[in-house]
């Protein structure tokens, strides 16, 4: 599977590989919706770049984020298995 495949619209090109490792499934209540304002600990970088943080086991990208930080984000999208959110200064 490549890292568009089954996203809607294929917008987002952050570099996760699902992996298979169990995350959320299709239909799931969502823990987060556009709009929400989240603290998350950065647990890691994807390889675009992006630093991958969970919420409730959901997946959120942040651009410009760094592994090890915590941070206030503002989700701006979310799909089927991952949300992508901005850093609120």
């Amino acid at each position: 599977m490549n890292q568009d495949e089954g996203m809607e619209g294929g917008s987002y090109r952050g570099g996760f590989r699902g992996g298979g490792r169990g995350g959320f499934s299709s239909g799931a209540p969502k823990p987060v919706k556009p709009g929400d304002e989240v603290e998350v600990k950065v647990e890691a970088v994807a390889t675009k770049g992006d630093g991958i943080a969970k919420k409730d086991g959901f997946v959120i990208f942040i651009k410009g984020a760094k592994e090890g930080e915590t941070l206030k984000v503002r989700i701006t999208e979310v799909k089927e298995r991952f949300a992508v959110g901005e850093i609120i200064s």
